[in-house]
């Protein structure tokens, strides 16, 4: 199985996932499309972070007339007011490194470095620190300029409709709007609105459009078989935005983060660096993994950042070999307690209430304890990261005086994915989620209906649960 793996330990943006991509070995001239169709230049070159040479892909565009290249609509005020109240998204990816698959990079903001602001309309303040790679350099060439913002500020819909007129691979397609898809709910979560109606400003400017879709591009190119991504780091310190400061990660990232199957960590430096952008890329198409996987290394490159720090490179790690593994290595650990007094009910209700709090999976097992008295062995696999809380929700929720922890194991998992099948029963349609599960090579070795699905049907159809749920995994089959 071919792997791409991350190192996220300096966060995650859309300029750093293209150089990462191109110094790994996917080929820059894929970018050709993107070039032809925004009207802007892919620059790829070579930097020293901190003693590491990494490849810096900055996006630029014609100058115009005035020396301005952000485009009529930019304005110069990140953050304004729109007509409708909301408040504008910078994007500042630069100021973050990135990781995985198809992905989105953002913006770095003044040519001094000192500020950069993010999708949700942040305004970011690091003194100590300045982008001397990704901030204008008009001496290095009078006729393009980097591409920070150019273009008019696009609704969803609007960069949907671009981006199917790229004339691209149907894949490629699918998946930068459904990045940008990702990225537009959270910032309409934000802040109240519709999808639809919710502006990305610089998110949907053509600099961002031509990272998340170049991304997409260049992944394709390695053609891998899975992409994984270690705890993706955040940063620290605050964000000022037209509403007020905020502590990092910022609000859009957070909702970013709900959506996606990895884990942030805080740190290592008093800066932003993990951007809405970078998360939402990586929320559609990053597995998480607690540590590097095992796999024979192929090739390996670094993707650099804008920001410059004095102890970290600000680089992002991509690392491309055979990953060997039919399924999935989980880090967990396994909590579990004696219970000699909990009533039916409690027991009936710990599925539910420890799976909300974090558990991956709950057994309740009969027993004989001490005295020949009956009771219950409750077991619960969960992430390590998760184990406080889920031990004091069982502790809540049993009266147990004890929780016992294996410490951090593993298990083996399938590849999985969810189907929707659709039924007609009785002239009416209704659908039920189904699993399937795969082995690293794409054999489907299972498929199982989701019981809530099937009882919601069979309760308004009058059909047996059983039955709804053996019609949806041969529908499901059936289309594969």
């Amino acid at each position: 199985m071919r792997l791409l793996a991350f190192d996220g330990r300096m966060g995650a943006s859309g300029d750093m996932l293209l150089g990462a991509l191109v110094s790994a070995g996917a080929d820059p001239s894929v970018l050709d499309p993107v070039e032809d169709a925004l009207d802007i230049e892919y620059r790829v070159h070579e930097v020293d972070k901190n003693g590491i040479v990494a490849t810096k892909v900055d996006v630029l565009v014609p100058e115009t007339d005035g020396g301005d290249p952000r485009g009529e609509g930019h304005g110069d005020d990140h953050g304004r007011d729109t007509d409708d109240g909301q408040t504008a998204h910078d994007d500042g990816d630069d100021g973050s490194t990135g990781t995985r698959r198809h992905r989105v990079r953002g913006t770095l903001s003044s040519d001094d470095g000192h500020s950069h602001s993010s999708d949700d309309g942040h305004h970011h303040s690091h003194d100590h620190y300045h982008s001397h790679d990704h901030s204008h350099d008009h001496s290095h060439d009078h006729e393009h300029t980097h591409a920070e913002g150019h273009g008019p500020h696009r609704t969803y819909p609007e960069v949907v409709e671009l981006v199917e007129s790229m004339s691209l691979p149907a894949g490629i397609v699918d998946d930068a709007t459904a990045i940008f898809r990702v990225l537009g709910e959270a910032e309409a979560e934000v802040h109240g609105t519709d999808l639809e109606d919710t502006h990305f400003h610089e998110v949907g400017a053509d600099d961002a459009i031509a990272d998340v879709v170049g991304t997409c591009l260049l992944l394709d190119d390695l053609d891998v078989d899975r992409v994984v991504t270690a705890p993706i780091s955040v940063g620290g310190g605050e964000t000022t935005m037209s509403h007020g400061t905020y502590p990092i990660p910022a609000p859009a990232v957070l909702n970013v983060v709900e959506r996606a199957d990895w884990a942030i960590r805080g740190g290592p430096v008093e800066a932003e660096l993990l951007t809405p952008t970078g998360a939402a890329i990586l929320a559609h198409v990053a597995e998480g993994v607690e540590t590097l996987p095992s796999l024979s290394v192929e090739s390996s490159g670094y993707g650099a950042g804008g920001w410059d720090f004095p102890d970290h490179p600000n680089v992002l790690r991509a690392i491309v070999g055979d990953g060997g593994s039919r399924l999935v290595r989980d880090e967990i650990s396994v909590l579990e307690t004696n219970l000699d007094d909990a009533s039916p009910e409690i027991l009936g209700s710990l599925q539910e209430t420890l799976k909300d709090a974090g558990a991956r999976d709950v057994s309740i097992i009969p027993t004989t304890m001490k005295k020949a008295r009956p009771g219950h062995l409750v077991k619960v696999v969960v992430k390590p990261e998760d184990v406080e809380r889920v031990a004091y929700r069982l502790a809540v929720e049993t009266g147990t005086l004890g929780i016992r922890e294996h410490g951090a194991g593993h298990r083996w998992t399938a590849h999985r994915e969810f189907e929707t099948a659709t039924l007609d029963i009785d002239g009416d349609t209704y659908e039920v989620t189904v699993k399937v599960a795969s082995d690293a090579d794409g054999v489907v070795y299972d498929r199982s209906a989701e019981y809530d699905d099937a009882l919601a049907v069979a309760k308004e159809t009058g059909v047996a649960v059983r039955e709804v749920m053996r019609r949806a995994v041969d529908a499901v089959a059936t289309d594969e």
